[in-house]
């Protein structure tokens, strides 16, 4: 809860909040309370390109986590997992204030909102989280962890993939490539790519290929504690890529194999809506 003297970090997505105007406005809402803030501009090159204010510090998210009680970020989903990827290790909540389109994960359109933070009308969602290991010639070569979703691509080409769950094969295809997300990914590509909409605050992990060139390819919803791998053919050159968050871009080659696993980190996301989850998802995605 912020009621401690901890700091609340700002980090604004440059290319959403122009000239950081959302941001100081929250800013000045915070200090008004005594708050101490510090901005953490993201998807700059660096902080020193943020707009000079003297009366807020200017530093990196990685400097002040130490000491920080809450992260607010400005932007969409994106922020956040850029966010998450840093605070994760350390488990500093995270607030979301809308600026990007969709915004499942972001939970504050109207700045004022700010002000039920500071009477403690919130609660906090821990959120499920994945670790990733790419694996060649028996030798792990890339490690990482996602909040969201690994996927897994053809560089302008289908591939083939076999998957498997605890070294049991699920299913072999040729097709575009497969997402493994996380129930707060479930929203994203798992979603365009034909997977299930899973509530984020569930525990499981969820396999969807992508166009696969084979009727009996599905969607799989699967329990947290399973071992879930992807095997790249080796049949022909297949140069595929692997994308973790949508940051991350590894490279790679047929043989490989990508394990992903429940980690034992979480995401802390600060929850302010009162409506149900039902509700957002119908609101996002323009039902009724």
């Amino acid at each position: 809860m912020i009621n401690g003297n901890g700091k609340i970090v700002l980090c604004p997505n440059a290319d959403r909040d122009i000239g950081y105007s959302v941001t100081r406005k929250v800013a000045e809402i915070l200090a008004s309370q005594g708050k101490e803030v510090v901005i953490c501009p993201f998807f700059v090159k660096s902080p020193s390109t943020a707009p000079n204010n003297e009366k807020y510090k200017i530093s990196q998210l990685e400097d002040e986590l130490n000491s920080a009680e809450m992260i607010i970020t400005f932007g969409g989903d994106g922020t956040i997992l850029r966010a998450a990827r840093t605070a994760a290790k350390l488990e500093v909540p995270i607030l979301g204030v809308n600026l990007g389109g969709k915004g499942f994960m972001t939970e504050i359109e109207d700045i004022e909102d700010i002000n039920e933070v500071l009477s403690q009308n919130y609660r906090i969602e821990r959120r499920m989280m994945l670790d990733i290991e790419v694996k060649r010639d028996g030798k792990i070569i890339y490690s990482d962890f996602s909040l969201n979703d690994v996927v897994i691509k053809g560089d302008k080409k289908v591939i083939n993939l076999t998957l498997f769950g605890d070294e049991q094969k699920i299913s072999n295809f040729s097709g575009d490539g497969a997402v493994i997300a996380t129930p707060t990914g479930s929203t994203a590509y798992s979603m365009s790519a034909g997977g299930p909409i899973v509530e984020p605050s569930a525990h499981n992990i969820i396999v969807t290929p992508i166009c696969a060139h084979v009727l009996a390819a599905k969607s799989f919803v699967l329990v947290p504690d399973r071992h879930v791998s992807v095997e790249i053919g080796v049949g022909k050159r297949n140069p595929a890529y692997m994308l973790v968050d949508g940051c991350e871009h590894v490279n790679l080659l047929g043989g490989d194999i990508i394990d992903v696993t429940k980690s034992d980190m979480y995401t802390l996301l600060v929850c302010l809506s009162k409506g149900s989850f039902y509700q957002k998802v119908n609101e996002k995605l323009g039902t009724k």
